[in-house]
């Protein structure tokens, strides 16, 4: 979670540049064109190489480095990697690969370790004879990591001796220092470095984030121990990630809180012309799927060639052994791909030579050779399974066709609905308080919890911008329901039809969305927060599109009005309520109100705090890690007690809304 402030619009008109086609034409010379060198280009555009430099990017400084080892590992080499997050947000990385070559480059006239760390594109990547598979693809990480440091720090063990290098934002300070001996099978390469301030304003790593990530790199890599380390507080926090199971873990994992169809996860691997596939797969009887694809360890959001591959492989496999087993029903000619798909949790990780990533955020794998191939280890492999393990078949072809029977249900209760006008965007809930511009970039509509607040806020709303939608209690846990008896539930269907965009596969339209910001409101007390947790339940599973698109947020109404004399403050906190009382003189004359809900709240209070555009703090729901996300919602709202209570155990101390990674 990353929490922003709404922007105060700017009011003056821009000004218009004073000059015209010849002035311009003058002015632009030589001087003019500027060359950046070496790194300079990261600087003064971190942006172009990191994506950004908020949260999410500093987070992939760490990344860069750690995917330097992940390479050491995949060309087997290294085994154990190490994360330490320092006093002061530094990190470091530890590895126990071949080490950075320290020699002589005979082109550039440096050390290796110099090249490798100052220099755009450089790196092993390039050199089949180094790394067959890569997780890198331009040999940029691990210098731009450099150049965006303070300081940065490498230590080399190789050949028996430590060598060091030091450097302050990207340059070079001293020289390639030999600063120790070791035993020559004591071989790595460590890390050390702090962000610079200057670039990234905020500097506070976040250990939930990194362990998500190194998780999952532990996950895709069987052989491979990651140990992470936060030192920061006084009390050490430390995990170890080893899954000498490998993806077939990451499956048991992600089903944790799941009733599973077979009791031990399918698996099966294969290597076609250099290219490794690696599918582990099992159903549950949940029902929404978890497809989760990687192509060199990187991991592939935007889907690509190897599920489109998947995908087709499973439809036909799953079809062809209902049919041929006589389990078919025979008012039924075949199953669709989201038949085959609901309730199945699936890992699908390739390793290539040269891949091809396309998409904008690079994450959709574009080669084309990969469908065919992961397409028919599909069709083989799993095809085997179902023939040899006609138990689970039954299980999973009985799980696919009362899917099938529920969309046609869900197809149904739609249709019904429509006639009935309540998912028909023309005809819209009456409770909905809708705003006057038709513009969804500039719309904006509230989730409130219960008609009091809700009246408060219909009242205290800017109309012309902002809808008000009302909820009376908590809505159906639809974790627990299929989309048929989701529809039936008369608080879900007027969201559906507010947003406009329709529900279900096939159908959904995010073009269609009515507002641009969709903002949950509730008290911020237990049932608050259950209520909560449900509407984002509902989004994640239903409309994770109006997450990924980044139009969902959470309110952040005050808890307290601290008032002395004419002066009112609100505070969001208790340490802030305390704060404002201690600066205002002690208890003395002050008068301090808890909102024990948004409905004791009058309407231009409720618009001061938490409506106004110019002033509210609201936090924006955004999915940094789809497979943790998937796993916390199973968790917290799925069957299986245990693991919940676990859970709770485990976080109640230190559990925040930020914790969750959504």
């Amino acid at each position: 979670m990353t929490q922003e402030s709404e922007p105060i619009k700017n009011k003056e008109p821009m000004k218009k540049a004073a000059t015209n086609g010849a002035q311009g034409a003058k002015g632009y010379t030589a001087q003019g064109i500027q060359v950046l060198k070496g790194l300079e280009a990261v600087r003064k555009r971190p942006a172009m190489y990191i994506g950004d430099t908020a949260t999410r990017g500093l987070h992939h400084l760490v990344y860069e480095v750690v995917d330097n080892s992940i390479d050491e590992a995949m060309a087997g080499y290294c085994d154990h990697i190490h994360v330490i997050i320092g006093e002061g947000d530094t990190i470091k990385v530890i590895d126990n690969g071949r080490g950075i070559p320290v020699d002589m480059h005979k082109d550039e006239g440096k050390p290796a370790l110099e090249v490798v760390l100052t220099s755009l594109h450089a790196g092993g990547k390039f050199d089949k004879g180094s790394y067959k598979v890569s997780g890198g693809l331009h040999g940029v990480g691990v210098s731009c990591v450099n150049a965006l440091s303070e300081w940065l720090k490498a230590e080399v063990r190789r050949d028996g001796k430590i060598y060091q290098m030091d450097f302050e934002r990207g340059a070079l300070v001293g020289g390639l220092q030999e600063v120790g001996e070791c035993p020559e099978d004591q071989t790595g390469t460590t890390i050390t470095f702090k962000a610079d301030h200057e670039i990234f304003p905020e500097l506070v790593y976040s250990f939930e984030t990194l362990r998500g990530r190194l998780r999952e790199l532990a996950f895709l890599n069987r052989d491979l121990k990651i140990v992470i380390t936060d030192d920061r507080n006084e009390k050490e926090r430390e995990e170890t990630f080893h899954f000498e199971g490998g993806i077939v873990e990451y499956v048991r994992w992600l089903n944790e809180s799941r009733q599973v169809i077979c009791p031990q996860p399918v698996y099966f691997e294969g290597e076609k012309d250099g290219v490794q596939v690696e599918v582990a797969m099992d159903y549950n009887e949940g029902y929404s799927e978890a497809l989760f694809t990687f192509a060199n360890n990187i991991n592939t959001t935007e889907g690509g060639s190897h599920l489109s591959g998947f995908r087709a492989g499973l439809t036909r496999t799953v079809n062809a052994y209902a049919n041929s087993s006589g389990l078919m029903k025979k008012d039924m000619s075949s199953l669709t791909g989201d038949d085959v798909r609901e309730g199945l949790t699936a890992i699908i990780a390739v390793k290539i030579p040269e891949p091809q990533f396309e998409g904008q955020t690079k994450t959709k794998l574009g080669n084309t050779e990969v469908k065919g191939q992961v397409e028919a280890l599909v069709n083989t492999y799993l095809g085997e399974y179902l023939q040899e393990h006609p138990k689970e078949a039954k299980g999973i072809i009985n799980k696919c066709i009362a899917a099938s029977q529920g969309r046609e249900a869900a197809r149904k209760a739609r249709d019904l609905t429509r006639r009935k006008s309540a998912l028909d965007s023309a005809a819209l809930p009456g409770k909905l308080a809708d705003c006057s511009s038709r513009d969804p970039a500039e719309c904006e509509i509230y989730l409130v919890e219960g008609d009091s607040a809700g009246g408060s806020a219909k009242q205290g709303r800017e109309r012309r911008f902002q809808a008000i939608l009302p909820l009376k209690g908590k809505i159906l846990n639809v974790e627990k329901a299929r989309l048929d008896k989701m529809l039936g539930n008369d608080e879900i269907r007027t969201i559906i039809t507010a947003l406009g965009t329709s529900v279900g596969a096939g159908i959904f339209d995010i073009t269609k969305l009515r507002y641009h910001k969709v903002i949950i409101m509730t008290d911020a007390d237990v049932d608050g927060s259950h209520i909560r947790t449900l509407i984002l339940t509902l989004f994640f599973r239903h409309f994770r599109e109006v997450i990924e698109q980044g139009y969902m947020y959470i309110a952040e109404p005050p808890l307290y009005r601290v008032k002395k004399g004419k002066t009112e403050i609100y505070a969001y906190s208790d340490a802030q309520k305390d704060r404002l009382v201690e600066e205002m003189g002690g208890t003395k004359g002050i008068y301090v109100q808890r909102y024990k809900g948004l409905g004791e709240m009058n309407p231009d209070q409720l618009w001061e705090t938490t409506m106004n555009p110019d002033s509210r703090t609201m936090t924006r729901v955004m999915v940094d890690d789809a497979a943790e996300a998937d796993h916390i919602f199973t968790t917290l709202m799925g069957d299986e007690v245990e693991p919940r209570r676990r859970f709770i155990e485990e976080n109640a101390a230190q559990i925040k809304l930020e914790d969750l990674d959504i």
